[in-house]
């Protein structure tokens, strides 16, 4: 899946910005005081053997669709006070990681506690190196008992899931202030409008094996959704997120709850317009309705699309482009987080943005490039609190390309070994100033 190759930085930087004087309740040429600064990673991407997960079947079946499985990937099941202590060395203040589902609750009804206990120390590792944890509860992956039983589409998929987000809560909720529920809630409908039916025909045959292997007649995911279940899918995770946003209050009244949504930057060519807002309801309409209630939302930004009257067009020719062909534009965030604000008024945690290249080039210059354009869209009163970068590893993306590298630290697969990027010290230096520097 290309959620996510930039010949120099001169491109990247066309369209940005110059910074203007801020807003009240920002440092002169520099991000807001309280501005948080992270980087982000998933359990299944990184820990390694999420082998209840119903992402870990998905992969391993045969025929294989994913081109590599997860296997180990970065092994930060064990190594994670590493990952912890590559957040600090970053001079970064937050880390956004997800509790694994699949691990928590493997056999339905029963809770491993020393998998909780896993999850709360990892908590407790972030308090103290004076990191602040932003957890999501489900980042795609579902129990293999779950997706057997028909996903998010099941009717009692919101009651299941409030139920593990009160379990997790209740072990841990006094160590976590910020909670995803779910993780780009909206990905299932933009991929229906992003990826050809060729895709989906494969997608379909893996589903229907994966199926048979678990003993029934449908194996539902909550990030690839066949079209036939997409409404009903959509229906349980947005009844979901709102039984596990309550649940999550009740357990851990502190905690501010929210949900991400991947979100692009649409533009409109001539006569363009239409389809652009087509799409944009399509895409995250519900979504961004559906946060009425919540505490804040999480922008995640990798792409520009251009629409004309005819559907997608291609960008500018000789632009850059990042692993999969794609343009890479660094106002993009900046121009998604506008949209998102006007449409829905809520502060907005940046929760995703990066490139997938194997050029760490093109990521040194997209960072300070993005984030000046994000600069002024704070300083012109949009209410981002803070920016995530994806991802702090070269974890495993989804889909096992192995050329599709978002990390700001190389992982040899290996030895596990964990390298720094230049990208890393660009977003360190980044965080140190505040941005001032940028």
């Amino acid at each position: 899946m290309h959620r996510r190759s930039f010949l120099g930085a001169g491109a990247l930087a066309i369209g940005a910005t110059a910074a203007p004087a801020f807003a009240r309740g920002t440092q002169r040429h520099g991000f807001p005081e309280d501005f948080v600064w992270g980087s982000a990673t998933s359990g299944h991407q990184t820990e390694g053997n999420n082998i209840a997960s119903d992402q870990w079947l998905f992969e391993t079946v045969e025929p294989r669709l994913a081109k590599t499985p997860s296997g180990d990937a970065c092994n930060s099941f064990e190594l994670w006070p590493k990952d912890l202590d590559l957040i600090r060395g970053a001079n970064l203040s937050s880390y956004r990681f997800s509790i694994e589902w699949p691990r928590i609750e493997p056999v339905k009804g029963e809770f491993s506690i020393a998998m909780l206990d896993h999850y709360r120390r990892m908590l407790e590792g972030c308090r103290a190196r004076g990191i602040t944890p932003m957890v999501t509860l489900c980042h795609f992956t579902t129990p293999r008992w779950f997706a057997a039983s028909g996903g998010f589409k099941q009717p009692d998929a919101p009651a299941l899931f409030a139920r593990y987000c009160t379990r997790v809560m209740e072990h841990m909720g006094d160590l976590v202030s910020n909670v995803v529920t779910i993780n780009e809630a909206n990905v299932c409908n933009l991929l229906a409008i992003s990826l050809p039916d060729g895709f989906f025909q494969a997608v379909r045959a893996t589903l229907n094996i994966a199926a048979r292997q678990s003993g029934s007649d449908q194996f539902v995911l909550s990030n690839l959704v066949l079209a036939e279940d997409l409404d009903a899918v959509t229906t349980g995770l947005l009844a979901g997120h709102a039984a596990g946003r309550e649940a999550i209050r009740a357990a851990a009244p502190h905690a501010k709850v929210g949900v991400t949504v991947a979100v692009n930057d649409d533009q409109a060519a001539r006569g363009g317009k239409g389809k652009r807002d087509a799409i944009r309801e399509q895409a995250y309409g519900q979504w961004l309705r559906a946060v009425a209630d919540d505490d804040f939302i999480g922008v995640q930004n990798y792409h520009r699309k251009i629409w004309g009257a005819e559907g997608k067009r291609e960008g500018p020719e000789g632009a850059p482009v990042n692993f999969s062909g794609e343009e890479v534009y660094a106002p993009s965030l900046a121009n998604a987080v506008r949209y998102v604000h006007d449409v829905t008024g809520k502060p907005i945690y940046v929760t995703e943005h990066g490139v997938g290249t194997s050029d760490d080039a093109i990521r040194q210059a997209l960072i300070p490039a993005a984030l000046r354009d994000l600069r002024k869209a704070i300083a012109d009163g949009v209410p981002v609190r803070g920016y995530y970068h994806w991802s702090l590893l070269d974890n495993y993306e989804w889909g096992g390309e192995p050329e599709n590298r978002f990390g700001l630290v190389a992982v040899n697969r290996k030895t596990f070994e964990r390298t720094p990027k230049p990208s890393y010290a660009i977003l360190a230096a980044i965080a140190q100033s505040n941005g001032r520097d940028l």
